[in-house]
């Protein structure tokens, strides 16, 4: 830890997460206010909002061409069946599914008969998801996603020779959070370099002073940095896969608990 870190080590009292509230009561964040008696607080940063179907056509993409869809999220699920209602088609029983998680995969029978289709299932990261794809070459494949995503898959597909087509199904745009101007935490944890974004643009004047920063994943971090913040928490570690790890080692130093 750098010497400007451990300047900045002060007892955490509340934190910020930049995300939608947990919906499980047994969620590991709700855990560690409970063990450390915090105030942890949920807000999206970020929300997405649909491609209209007149911008869509734009991108020239004949979605029945394709052979296999490739699916890393909800959100991808519930825009791309929206924008296939909206052109009216109706996805042939020979379509193939490629879901980044089990989550995502049992998402799709909200708009599908799922035990009717042919659905490849990830365990949980883009990582595993790749692996599925490899034993499956000759597909065309078509990926919906957003305006702003992570490189990996599509760099994949190109890289690797595959027939494939992106398609820009909904934009992600920074969330009003103007009520939050007068409000203080001890930490902000962001999971994307879009939150960071959304930060600024919501609040140009910010000034990080004692606020502690969290972050997820090396371009989330990049991403900090870039805009001239201090980073105090950086996830995953070695000894802390996730963010609720990499915030109880720092919790556990700078309340001074063994």
């Amino acid at each position: 830890m750098s010497e400007t870190q451990t300047d900045r080590m002060r007892k955490v009292k509340s934190i910020l997460v930049t995300q939608e509230a947990p919906s499980d009561p047994n969620s590991p964040y709700l855990k560690l206010a409970e063990k450390f008696n915090l105030k942890i607080d949920f807000r999206p940063f970020i929300q997405v909002e649909p491609v209209p179907v007149k911008e869509f056509r734009k991108q020239k993409i004949d979605i029945l061409q394709h052979t296999a869809i490739i699916f890393t999220s909800r959100n991808a699920v519930d825009h791309f069946f929206t924008i296939c209602a909206e052109l009216k088609l109706e996805m042939p029983p020979e379509m193939k599914y490629f879901c980044v998680s089990e989550q995502t995969s049992n998402y799709l029978q909200k708009y599908i008969v799922i035990r009717k289709r042919k659905i490849f299932t990830g365990l949980k990261t883009a990582q595993d998801l790749l692996e599925l794809l490899k034993k499956h070459k000759n597909e065309k494949y078509l990926f919906p996603c957003s305006d702003i995503r992570k490189n990996d898959i599509p760099d994949f597909l190109k890289n690797n020779g595959y027939n494939h087509t992106e398609a820009i199904i909904y934009h992600t745009v920074a969330a009003d959070l103007s009520d939050l101007k007068e409000v203080f935490y001890d930490i902000l944890a962001f999971f994307s370099p879009s939150g960071i974004t959304s930060l600024f643009q919501n609040f140009p004047e910010f000034k990080q002073n004692n606020t502690r920063i969290a972050a997820f994943g090396p371009t989330t971090a990049k991403a900090a940095r870039d805009a001239g913040l201090i980073l105090d928490i950086e996830a995953p570690l070695p000894n802390a896969p996730s963010m609720t790890g990499a915030l109880e080692l720092y919790i556990k130093k700078a309340n001074g608990i063994r």
